[in-house]
């Protein structure tokens, strides 16, 4: 064995959490390796190809307010955008765009390459190094020992990974890879609680034998939204997508065969995710349905491969050529690749606190799919938030926390490390509380100023915040200075109600009843600023009376995040708590109040009565 370097921090594979948090602790200025196997993982998108859409293009708007790579690296790549419900109000609205497989990878990889403080190592890590509980580095395969004060594991699906296809199953994080058995032993060290959970991926098809001129073709939009906001306009070519159906005779194929299924046919006991069901879950739960939409995605410019958005499984090979050909358009389809299930194990997020490091293991991070999440947005934001604190512990500061009163990334936390997961986790709007606060459009106004504070934000990020911001402050300092009486505004033609209560150009952008030129015609100072600015007011507005009040609602939770829970509180000793609840809380180990709130079955005069003794505690610390 032998040494080749000491770093700060290492980072254990470079998918989409692996890549935000090397990024995100290079940018810290930690010292920082990131290691995989080869070049090709870097960046992969090993699932479907793309990115961003209901409540995870949240996430990625958030991730890029951090100046984080991956909506950078979607607009480098990104061959399709789409605005989902776009007819809906902006809290709801959610950015969403095809990739180009190739060009993200490549993407991902001159980031990397440009990136100070980082470097790149290839081969396969076989166990963490540890000295009385503290990380002390890793060991590879080849036995070469790498030091770092801190490690941050992102092994995604790869932790004792088993691909299945009908009744056949091997070894393997996904497909062509094999798993990393070694280094899932290696966690037994610190005594860690594992689940086993499982997802799908359809097969591929050779885009060269679908019929596309049966089928209707669905457009990205003619004015996209990016996901970054150093970008306006897309940077590659775009496509259209193809949209087709299945029907009842591949129904009944299914219905015939799922005893050979490996789901149906008892060989997984991992829980995938409801959300995002097989084509047999499908068929099976929805009986009385004649038809599934099948969206047919290229997964590149100069790709072939196609990707059947809709019909994951874990059939045999030869069903699935049968079921794919009983499609429309799909009659003469190629399988380029077999759709199989992968179960894995995963780490309960429990054992984690909000900086995503585990308990017990002093500089061990856990980031992605290893916390029991589904999907590459929810994998980098916890890879952002391993990134930060990482560097931050080995630079001796405090960690820095997400709340869940200001950001989808602090909901996803707050979610993983007090209630855990009995499925793969999908962030969804409908998690959020104050999801009208927490919007895709301002997602820099409420966290590039975070990320300028604490040194994560470069001078470009930092510049092209403040200009924005500039000029959005400035736009909104006239909207709001300018102000009518009801007969002004009727004299102008608006229909308003004549109460004598005088209302501001703010409050009229916010109002659906009237439009954005008709405001323009009253304040023709505002023409002076980019639609972009005018449509941030316009939101802004909109929910403006709802966001006062939620402020009130957040400024409380953030009252009781405050109070925080000391590590060593044994419940247990804890007489007026129920034996449900001191088990319950033993297991959650909520860090602060507002977490032990969430916990099912807590009641007020419990909470009090933790209070009561936190208080007790630190007082006798001071």
């Amino acid at each position: 064995m032998f040494h080749v370097k000491q770093f700060d921090v290492i980072v254990i594979g470079a998918g989409h959490a692996g890549l935000e948090a090397a990024c995100a602790s290079a940018r810290m200025g930690a010292e920082t390796a990131l290691i995989t196997m080869r070049q090709a993982d870097v960046g992969a998108l090993s699932c479907n190809p793309a990115i961003g859409g209901l409540g995870k293009g949240h996430l990625v708007r958030e991730i890029d307010a951090l100046d984080g790579v991956m909506g950078v690296l979607a607009d480098r790549a990104g061959i399709q955008f789409r605005l989902l419900n776009r007819r809906k109000g902006p809290a709801v609205q959610g950015p969403r765009a095809q990739m180009d497989r190739a060009l993200y990878r490549i993407a991902a990889n001159d980031v990397i390459s440009r990136q100070k403080n980082l470097s790149l190592v290839y081969g396969e890590v076989a166990a963490l190094t540890s000295e009385s509980g503290r990380i002390t580095g890793v060991e590879l395969a080849d036995s070469t020992l790498i030091g770092a004060k801190a490690v941050i594991l992102t092994t995604g699906t790869f932790l004792n990974g088993v691909i299945h296809i009908g009744q056949v199953s091997r070894a393997a994080g996904r497909w062509g890879d094999t798993p990393s058995n070694r280094l899932a032993e290696s966690l037994n060290q610190f005594q860690i609680s594992f689940g086993r959970l499982k997802t799908g991926t359809p097969p591929r098809l050779n885009g060269k034998t679908i019929d596309w001129a049966k089928l209707e073709m669905q457009p990205g939009d003619d004015d996209p939204v990016m996901f970054s906001y150093l970008n306006d306009v897309p940077q590659a070519a775009q496509i259209s997508c193809g949209i087709t159906h299945t029907n009842e005779r591949t129904h009944q194929i299914i219905r015939d065969n799922l005893d050979k299924s490996a789901m149906y046919g008892g060989k997984i006991s991992g829980r995938g995710p409801r959300y995002c069901p097989s084509i047999e879950d499908k068929v099976v739960r929805f009986e009385t349905k004649t038809s599934h939409q099948i969206f047919l995605e290229p997964e590149g410019l100069d790709d072939d491969t196609v990707y059947p958005n809709g019909i994951s499984t874990s059939l045999p090979a030869e069903v699935q050529v049968d079921y794919v050909r009983s499609i429309y358009g799909l009659e003469n389809a190629e399988i380029t690749q077999p759709g199989y299930a992968v179960e894995y194990d995963f780490v309960d997020p429990r054992s984690l606190d909000a900086s995503m490091k585990l308990r017990g293991a002093e500089g061990l991070y856990l980031a992605g799919q290893i916390n029991g999440t589904t999907g590459y947005e929810e994998a980098a934001a916890q890879g952002l938030v391993a990134g930060i604190n990482a560097a931050r512990q080995v630079q001796g500061m405090e960690s820095v926390h997400f709340s869940r009163t200001n950001s989808y990334i602090g909901v996803m936390v707050d979610d993983l490390t007090t209630r855990g997961v009995t499925e793969p986790y999908r962030m969804f709007t409908s998690r959020a509380e104050f999801r009208l606060s927490l919007r895709a459009d301002n997602a820099d106004q409420r966290l590039t100023p975070l990320a300028i504070r604490i040194g994560l934000a470069s001078d470009k990020r930092k510049q092209a915040f403040e200009e924005r911001q500039s000029r959005y402050d400035e736009a909104r300092a006239i909207a709001e200075s300018c102000v009518f009486s009801p007969t002004e505004l009727s004299r102008a033609g608006l229909q308003v109600r004549m109460d004598g209560q005088k209302r501001s150009a703010f409050s009229l952008l916010g109002l659906n009843s009237i439009d954005r030129e008709t405001v323009l015609s009253l304040v023709p100072d505002l023409n002076e600023y980019s639609a972009d600015t005018l449509k941030q007011l316009e939101n802004d507005a909109l929910y403006a009376q709802y966001t006062d009040r939620q402020a009130q609602d957040a400024e409380a939770l953030r009252a009781d995040e405050s109070i925080e829970i000391p590590e060593d509180l044994e419940y247990s000793e804890i007489s007026g708590l129920s034996a449900e609840l001191r088990d319950k809380l033993t297991a959650a180990k909520p860090r602060t109040l507002a977490a032990a709130a969430k916990i099912e079955g807590i009641t007020p005069a419990a909470l009090s009565l933790i209070v009561a003794i936190t208080r007790m505690k630190n007082r006798k610390i001071a």
